[in-house]
């Protein structure tokens, strides 16, 4: 069962980015936006599903990246340095979120 999920997963990357990068003929742009939200996909899936708290916090962690990628992108698209800053601050809120789940994790209050 596995190994067919793998399989499965593996059709689907592939039939994307064949799409995306030789079928798809927009600004290179939007192709880098189609990447961020189809990994956003998974990871989202990985936050829903996943086996264990550790795992879904990861994911948050990882969705956060893509937010910030994303932003920076737009920041350059739009060429606005508003985006910068959002994405500088929610990079400073995920890495304190990440530190007060980590602890609340292990068993620990947060003012330990």
């Amino acid at each position: 069962m596995r190994l067919l999920r793998w399989f499965v997963g593996l059709l689907l990357v592939a039939a994307f980015a064949w799409f995306n990068f030789f079928i798809y003929s927009g600004e290179i742009f939007f192709k880098l936006v189609n990447v961020i939200l189809f990994s956003a996909l998974f990871v989202l899936y990985r936050v829903i599903i996943g086996p264990s708290p550790a795992d879904r916090l990861v994911a948050v962690d990882i969705l956060g990246v893509l937010i910030i990628g994303m932003l920076a992108m737009l920041g350059l698209h739009y060429e606005q340095g508003f985006f910068m800053d959002i994405g500088l601050i929610w990079a400073l809120l995920s890495f304190i979120a990440s530190l007060a789940f980590a602890k609340i994790l292990e068993g620990r209050s947060l003012d330990d």
